[in-house]
């Protein structure tokens, strides 16, 4: 904990999402959620299909608007003002489910296309940030190669480091290994799991109980558009108090 943070606790906080509902026509996909994440904080969202987690994630980006309540990123507030909006997505990096990298693109261009259009870096210096990424999630020399030459697995490292090419504070991810084989899952977590050893403010909506276990601070559990518990992981795991925590932990621990 820093020294800052003892003596404010309020500059701590770097999501906060405040009675927040989202609805679709009239299914509602988010209930009233709150919700606080400290800098330096992971954690990993679980729950069943079609509870509202990747809607949430997606409304700390303004990917999703909500109709109800407040969202603060880093003090700022999203709303309809474009400029926050803008604020906020150049501090926030995503990692999806499908690695949504250009196909017609080389990776090193994938990487360095949003550092030269949105923080107008010269290209040689955002090359040079590319190769320090892509040595970061350990696949340097792919930088010349295509998408569509590349496995999953690595796919979705380079869709992270294009995400770090952004040089976030926060990283979201929306379960970036269910589209992934098997054996393709642990390069991606490890990659994770390193970024988490060295602080980054982490979300991360996740079935990977072993993952969640490894780097969580906090275990997120949703159920029906709301938050249904939410605790450290020690106790997530041995001692739920809601029964669909329990319910959702035997069925996805046992399988």
């Amino acid at each position: 904990m820093s020294d800052t943070n003892a003596t404010d606790p309020t500059n701590d906080i770097v999501i906060e999402l405040i009675d927040v509902s989202k609805w679709y026509g009239n299914f509602q996909a988010l209930r009233d959620i709150n919700i606080k994440v400290k800098r330096g904080e992971r954690v990993v969202v679980c729950g069943p299909s079609g509870s509202g987690k990747s809607t949430l994630i997606r409304c700390i980006n303004r990917l999703e608007h909500h109709q109800r309540g407040r969202i603060l990123v880093d003090g700022i507030e999203l709303t309809d003002n474009l400029k926050n909006i803008e604020t906020v997505r150049s501090d926030v990096g995503m990692v999806f489910q499908s690695f949504n990298l250009f196909p017609h693109m080389s990776i090193i261009d994938n990487l360095t296309l949003a550092p030269m259009l949105v923080r107008k870096m010269p290209k040689a210096e955002a090359e040079q940030l590319a190769l320090k990424y892509l040595e970061r999630v350990q696949i340097p020399e792919q930088a010349y190669k295509y998408p569509g030459q590349l496995s999953g697995g690595q796919q979705q490292r380079v869709a992270i480091a294009r995400s770090l090419c952004m040089q976030p504070r926060i990283m979201l991810f929306d379960e970036p290994t269910s589209a992934l084989d098997p054996e393709m899952i642990k390069e991606v977590l490890d990659v994770m799991v390193e970024l988490a050893d060295e602080g980054m403010t982490m979300i991360v909506v996740s079935h990977e109980m072993g993952f969640a276990k490894t780097v969580a601070d906090t275990m997120v559990f949703m159920d029906n558009a709301e938050i249904v518990e939410i605790a450290e992981p020690d106790v997530f795991f041995t001692k739920p108090k809601n029964e669909r925590t329990q319910m959702f932990l035997n069925q996805i621990l046992t399988h």
